[in-house]
């Protein structure tokens, strides 16, 4: 009897478990799946980058929950590339290997006083609000009664609506405690949300930019002059029924100020930022106002204006860092493929070698995008392994081996359901929702072995 393929998935997302189910339902009962994450907790983005008052969303991982619990596919936490294994060790374990590792980082803005205390990537805020370990000791000055956030993407959305809101709106989300104490400290007053073309070019969903113009808290403002549309802007408004929404919703931020609420959202249109003042922290950001021009690239105008800021949070796209010996492409920030397919220096295929997801594609799509992403990527890998001659390429060891050589401590799934029951535990303890994150290593750790 022919032993099943064995493939490592290296990432828990939505990408990786995507590819884990593409797996089982293409091959059947003939293929193993491995899922690795240099995490202790599976799902990714849908954990550590989905708003926490967005419980929709979020439900996502319930059905990523059934591909980890398919007999086929086992889970390892707290295994990094590179660290804890490296390429040759997986290639030397597995029939094929998929990459499937995401886009972890904020992209520059390319300005100077950009590293200056006070300038901090969307990304980090993100997870710190969403209890990512690497950000839990994070602090952010919420201090300053004017924040700044450029961008105008649905990450932008989420991180204005996180600064407007209360802690009590945020009680019933899994946000940690430590980040709803600090959020309950915060001065915030008005909130600057900055992009450099116009309302017809921004990238919001309908969807987020009611709820931001839903707040109790705070009122949205956009100035007159900043919905106003040029030709072309008015042409894609007319046809594009998403685009026609949006500019629909944010025209009618355009009337005064709304009174009671304590906070105020100000979108800004046509701007880009050319400095982050300061000496030894953001004291403001310099902003010039901006155009199309004909062939509808962004230009400046020569005027300009200074925003009081003592927070600048950036959130101008995501993208994917280099895996330790794989092939990278530093200018598009992917893996070189063709079809998910790694590409060699040579420009041809290396073998067994795959990718899925934003690392594969760039951070583009939505979750569900990464599904019949995935199915593709599965497809070519089948199809290679199919081809190859009998028994030739087969595993010569198992990950167990090399794991246990290394005295690796791995988080089993069984590991991961212990820290899932006593996050429930928590937040039925502090009278909170369905859960509250733990946020820190120490802590995680302890929960999924309490017996140690």
């Amino acid at each position: 009897m022919t032993a099943p393929v064995r493939v490592a998935v290296v990432g828990s997302g939505p990408a990786g478990l995507y590819a884990a189910e593409a797996l089982v339902k293409q091959a059947g009962g003939e293929v193993r799946a491995d899922v690795f994450d240099r995490l202790p907790t599976p799902y990714g983005l849908v954990r550590y980058g989905v708003a926490p008052d967005h419980p929709s969303i979020k439900s996502i991982a319930r059905y990523l929950q059934k591909v980890l619990e398919h007999p086929a596919v086992r889970f390892f936490g707290g295994v990094e590339l590179g660290r804890d294994l490296t390429r040759e060790q997986l290639l030397d374990c597995y029939d094929a290997v998929i990459y499937s590792t995401g886009a972890m980082v904020d992209r520059q803005l390319g300005v100077p006083g950009e590293d200056l205390p006070g300038s901090v990537a969307a990304t980090d805020f993100v997870n710190w609000y969403c209890g990512h370990p690497d950000a839990a000791d994070h602090t952010f000055d919420l201090s300053a009664e004017e924040v700044a956030v450029i961008g105008v993407g649905n990450v932008a959305v989420d991180v204005v609506r996180v600064l407007a809101k209360t802690p009590e709106d945020l009680r019933h989300t899994d946000v940690p405690e430590h980040v709803l104490e600090a959020l309950g400290r915060s001065r915030v007053r008005r909130i600057h949300m900055v992009g450099r073309r116009g309302p017809a070019q921004a990238k919001f969903t309908t969807k987020e930019l009611r709820e931001l113009g839903a707040l109790d808290n705070a009122s949205v403002h956009v100035r007159p002059g900043d919905m106003e549309l040029d030709p072309a802007s008015a042409a894609l408004a007319e046809s594009d029924r998403h685009v026609r929404g949006n500019v629909k919703v944010m025209a009618d931020w355009t009337a005064g100020e709304v009174a009671g609420k304590p906070r105020r959202i100000d979108v800004r249109f046509w701007r880009a930022p050319v400095e982050i003042l300061g000496t030894d922290r953001v004291e403001g950001l310099k902003l010039e106002h901006t155009r199309l021009d004909e062939t509808g690239r962004v230009t400046g105008t020569g005027e300009y204006e200074t925003l009081p800021v003592g927070l600048v949070l950036r959130s101008v796209g995501y993208q994917s860092v280099p895996l330790a010996g794989v092939p990278f492409d530093e200018r598009a920030h992917v893996v070189p493929n063709d079809g998910g397919r790694v590409l060699g220096p040579d420009g041809t295929p290396l073998p067994r070698e795959y990718v899925a997801g934003w690392i594969k594609r760039g951070p583009t799509g939505v979750v569900g995008t990464n599904k019949s992403d995935a199915a593709e990527t599965v497809r070519n890998l089948l199809a290679d392994l199919a081809a190859r001659p009998p028994g030739v390429g087969r595993p010569e060891h198992t990950v167990e081996e090399v794991l246990e050589a290394g005295c690796l401590p791995v988080v089993t799934y069984a590991d991961w359901l212990n820290l899932d029951a006593a996050e429930i535990a928590l937040a039925r303890s502090l009278s909170r929702g369905e859960r509250v994150k733990l946020a820190r290593w120490d802590a995680m750790r302890q929960a999924c072995r309490p017996e140690r």
